[in-house]
């Protein structure tokens, strides 16, 4: 199962990629494998201790899962090496910079988040990306109506 973060490719243009590794618990594990998430307004921050954490990603409730255990907004903290935490903190020193999750998916059975350094763009930059992905569309479905 895989979730992409499509909103987060619209609001920013994407920098740089990460990959991490997400601290669960597990009725959040199997909530994520039957398709329960949403990655649209989530963002990592980085603490005073240096650890990295996940705010805004939502999983929803697993059914089987105790009553004391449904909080599913909690923030989720991501596992990184201490030279990737600190090229991340480098990078989001600059004005205008922020981390935000592109990507959830497992690999080999652990679930993976991968983190893109962002900019956000401007009203105008996401107006050219529409009109340009309308060009796109139209040029193609032209070239399929000649074939």
């Amino acid at each position: 199962m895989e979730f992409k973060n499509r909103k987060a490719y619209h609001d920013y243009h994407i920098l740089d990629k990460v990959e991490a590794g997400i601290v669960l618990r597990g009725h959040e594990v199997k909530s994520l494998r039957q398709g329960g998430a949403n990655l649209k307004d989530s963002y990592a921050k980085i603490d005073k201790k240096g650890e990295v954490w996940l705010t805004g990603l939502s999983i929803s409730t697993y059914k089987n899962a105790p009553a004391t255990e449904q909080y599913s907004e909690r923030p989720k903290k991501l596992l990184l090496k201490k030279r990737e935490i600190s090229k991340l903190e480098r990078q989001i020193q600059e004005k205008g910079f922020t981390v935000v999750p592109t990507r959830l998916y497992f690999t080999r059975g652990i679930a993976k988040v991968e983190l893109g350094v962002a900019r956000g763009k401007r009203q105008y930059d996401k107006r050219k990306a529409i009109a340009q992905k309308d060009a796109n569309r139209d040029l193609d479905r032209a070239m399929k109506d000649r074939e």
